[in-house]
């Protein structure tokens, strides 16, 4: 009966120290997968702040790169605009000219007429000078984009 009874505690001692054994396993497993999530969390937090400054960065880059645009369509416009008022005052200076040569006026109006050419011409020369400035400005907007 003691041999029995020293079999059964010491089964039962065994019985248990495995039962530990297995619960010290256990929660250990627990640990690091708990580390493990918190290492996922920490990973994930991390590369969301990296999209998150990525998607800051590229959206600062579309707003200037739209801001370029503008400025190379102002540009545009305004050497466009510059062109057609050139042309407009050398229009108007042909217009003179056959005006002139065309019919008899009194000298008077003759040197009127011809004030108002080189008039004309004179803003002619200014607005060319402003469409090379248009023209180096909006060069310079295409460069930056």
């Amino acid at each position: 009966m003691d041999k029995l009874f020293r079999t059964l505690t010491f089964l039962l001692l065994l019985t248990s120290q495995t039962f530990f054994a297995q619960q010290i396993s256990n929660t250990a497993q627990e640990i690091e997968r708990q580390k493990a999530d918190l290492e996922t969390q920490k990973i994930l937090k991390d590369n969301y702040k990296m999209l998150d400054d990525k998607i800051y960065q590229l959206k600062k880059e579309q707003k200037d790169l739209e801001t370029k645009k503008k400025n190379l369509s102002k540009s545009d416009s305004n050497l466009k605009s510059t062109k057609e008022k050139i042309e407009k005052l050398e229009l108007a200076n042909q217009k003179i000219e056959n005006k002139i040569t065309t019919t008899s006026i009194t000298e008077e109006e003759l040197q009127k007429q011809r004030i108002k050419t080189k008039e004309n011409e004179v803003n002619i020369q200014k607005l060319k000078l402003t469409q090379i400035t248009q023209e180096k400005e909006r060069e310079k907007a295409m460069s930056a984009i």
